[in-house]
């Protein structure tokens, strides 16, 4: 199969300094939860990258020093020469298919708490700590001598860099998180010397560091920077203006321009709020202010967008995060003409959840993410079947279509039965709502790829009964049947059902989804906290009600702060006139009313309602998995060497839990049981000697 013609020019070699990367696929910097914890984890899935065909592939954020430390975040750290083997196994990684390896070098300044290392954070300024958990700490403003300490931290971490095999060095001052950053921008750097006032002097460290940089490797290695198109923080704030005048200053300082938007939020806004090439706008025109080639990114997917952007003159290379975690092989495929099987990301954010709360980051789109080297999975392979040959997979929602894609590939023969009329799930109504369309498409690659094969069967109205599952005679049985929304408030408030006046009308999202839709004066009561509680606000709204959204929690849509989109979610909602009650729970339901109940001090308060939007928790769906296993007895006779729930019929989560439970069951098919052992492998840190 050959490749488009237009797309040919994302292919050819672009010079970086003293290197030459192979084609113009960048996977910029990203976080993924493992860093210095799980390095193994994370050199395997870089790996992976390589042979999927990036050009270049960099680490994450990699802290130089001691004093540049930001727990309770886990990224990776170059702080002595103990950190350099791990550095150096990834580096190896990286190179292994012909991409280069480079490394992003930072010292996060006013956004280093030193919560671990205990060091005074150091700014331009004296400030308060700048984090996502406004840590009650400040930081020292630095004088010479610290900035002297600075440049030699850099030079260290450069000249270890090199040895660790890196090809390219990046300097970190993007998305409010590098030192670079806060000197250029006046929101952070109030000094009145020679690093302080005119641009020119708040980007006199940055010269600095680079040519500093460039001293230490010489023509060995790439230098680039990394930079903010817009800070996004007021008057005050480094703007698209004056980064553009700082292109232009210093035209030919690095070897590469880097630049992403603003704040992380900003630059990795999810798809509800945040299209494709958002960025473009911010973009345009400064590959024209220097001969040195220009990366920028936007959630690229589209190899016809990508080339666009290229022949545009906009971008010399395409950087890509959360697309090169969705699916590794993204050049390859184009490469090879197979745009459409490309693993879209649908922006769901859940990949930054990973980095939010310290652990291993997720993919919706790409259960691999992460499990490449503790559970031996690759994204496009599987191992061939075991001993069995036939699987039932009951149920065709995200967690039932990637078992049967799994299974499929592994070389099972898979019937997949859907009780309804059309592939999805869950996802297939939720892409329905509003800003969820690009998670349709976690439907349409698990439909595209089991439709390519001749080993899998879809069956659909085919709502099988428990009789039907011991009477067809399958080998394996996977029930992944979904769940269905509590209409009786059961969440985090209520651990049993709250008092409900039948005279009120209660709904929930799967009554929107199927079109019922109240009307008047609702209440949207979120004791869920992710998306849902926003989503059915706004759809309400748009459909003529007068919304109230109601929730214990100090913020709506409280766990989004983990996909960076819950200040979109207030923005949008306030926007929209819908009424915010933050630190209130649902004590009961009247007939016309609701009762609040103040968090704090259990205070109630009535509020008027014509209806009741319940978002709170799930219930598996169905009654085929208790009926089956209360008929345990009677698997052997009917052939069945296995039966098990999956997913949200087993215990609800998000959909990418989903994606992930039926990736799991498909690879341990037929395998040996791990016993009490964790079913994975993972790094334990040797005992230094005694002190």
């Amino acid at each position: 199969m050959s490749r488009p013609a237009a797309h040919d020019i994302l292919f050819e070699p672009v010079q970086i300094g003293p290197v030459t990367a192979k084609n113009r696929f960048f996977q910029v910097p990203h976080c993924n939860g493992g860093g210095y914890r799980d390095p193994s984890a994370v050199a395997e899935m870089r790996r992976v990258k390589a042979e999927g065909g990036w050009g270049v592939i960099f680490t994450e954020q990699v802290e130089i020093h001691h004093s540049a430390e930001i727990t309770p975040w886990i990224e990776l750290r170059l702080w002595e020469e103990g950190d350099m083997p791990a550095l150096a196994r990834m580096a190896e990684a990286m190179k292994s298919h012909g991409a280069l390896a480079g490394i992003e070098l930072v010292h996060p300044g006013v956004n280093a708490p030193n919560l671990y290392s205990r060091a005074v954070p150091l700014a331009p300024t004296a400030l308060p700590i700048r984090t996502f958990t406004n840590d009650p700490v400040q930081a020292r403003a630095m004088d010479r001598e610290d900035i002297r300490d600075l440049r030699r931290w850099h030079r260290t971490a450069v000249r270890r860099a090199k040895a660790c095999g890196f090809d390219l060095v990046c300097l970190y001052g993007a998305h409010g998180f590098g030192i670079i950053q806060h000197f250029l921008s006046r929101a952070t750097n109030q000094r009145g010397d020679a690093y302080g006032g005119s641009l020119e002097n708040r980007s006199r460290l940055l010269r600095e560091l680079v040519e500093d940089a460039r001293e230490e490797i010489g023509d060995t290695c790439g230098i680039s920077l990394r930079l903010s198109l817009d800070e996004v923080v007021g008057d005050l704030g480094f703007s698209n203006a004056e980064l553009r005048d700082l292109i232009e200053m210093h035209a030919e300082l690095p070897d590469l321009w880097d630049l992403a938007h603003g704040s992380w939020e900003e630059c990795s806004g999810p798809s509800r709020f945040t299209g494709e090439a958002a960025q473009e706008g911010l973009v345009t025109g400064i590959r024209a202010l220097t001969p040195k080639p220009v990366v920028g990114v936007g959630r690229f997917t589209s190899p016809d967008e990508m080339a666009r952007q290229v022949r545009a003159g906009i971008l010399d290379f395409i950087g890509c995060a959360r697309p090169s975690i969705a699916d590794p092989f993204l050049p390859k495929k184009v490469e090879e003409g197979r745009s459409d099987e490309i693993r879209e990301c649908i922006g769901c954010n859940i990949c930054v959840t990973g980095d939010m709360t310290a652990s291993l980051s997720r993919c919706t789109q790409n259960p691999a993410f992460m499990e490449e080297w503790r559970r031996g999975w690759h994204p496009e392979r599987a191992p061939a079947r075991g001993a069995s040959r036939n699987v039932l997979v009951v149920g065709a929602g995200p967690a039932g279509l990637e078992a049967a894609r799994v299974l499929g590939l592994r070389g099972y023969e898979v019937a997949l039965a859907e009780a309804g009329t059309a592939l999805g799930g869950r996802v297939a109504r939720e892409c329905r709502l509003p800003g969820l369309a690009a998670w349709g498409r976690v439907r349409d690659y698990r439909a595209a790829a089991i439709g390519r094969m001749p080993n899998v069967s879809v069956y659909f109205d085919s709502a099988l009964t428990a009789d039907d599952v011991l009477e067809f005679g399958f080998e394996h049985v996977c029930i992944a049947t979904g769940a269905v929304w509590r209409a009786d408030g059961v969440a985090r408030q209520h651990v049993v059902p709250m008092p409900v006046d039948p005279a009120m009308p209660v709904f929930t999202p799967d009554d929107a989804m199927a079109g019922r839709l109240p009307s008047g004066r609702v209440v949207v009561y979120d004791d869920d906290h992710y998306y849902m509680g926003g989503v059915m606000a706004e759809l309400l709204v748009q459909a003529g009600c007068t919304v109230t959204l109601v929730t214990p929690a100090a913020r709506v849509s409280d766990w989004t702060w983990n996909t960076l989109e819950q200040a979109g979610v207030h923005r949008r909602l306030a926007g929209l006139g819908v009424e915010i009650v933050l630190n209130r729970g649902v004590a009961r339901i009247r007939a016309d009313h609701v009762v609040t109940s103040c968090t704090y001090t259990g205070a109630e308060a009535a509020l008027p309602a014509d209806a009741v939007m319940m978002v709170g928790s799930r219930s598996p769906a169905g009654t085929l998995w208790p009926e089956l296993k209360a008929r345990q007895a009677e698997w052997a006779a009917a052939g069945i060497r296995s039966l098990r729930a999956i997913a949200d019929a087993e215990a609800p989560g998000p959909i990418a839990w989903a994606t992930w439970a039926g990736q799991n069951y498909a690879r341990a098919l037929d395998g040996e049981a791990p016993g009490d052992a964790p079913p994975f492998r993972r790094e334990i840190a040797a005992l230094a000697p005694p002190a």
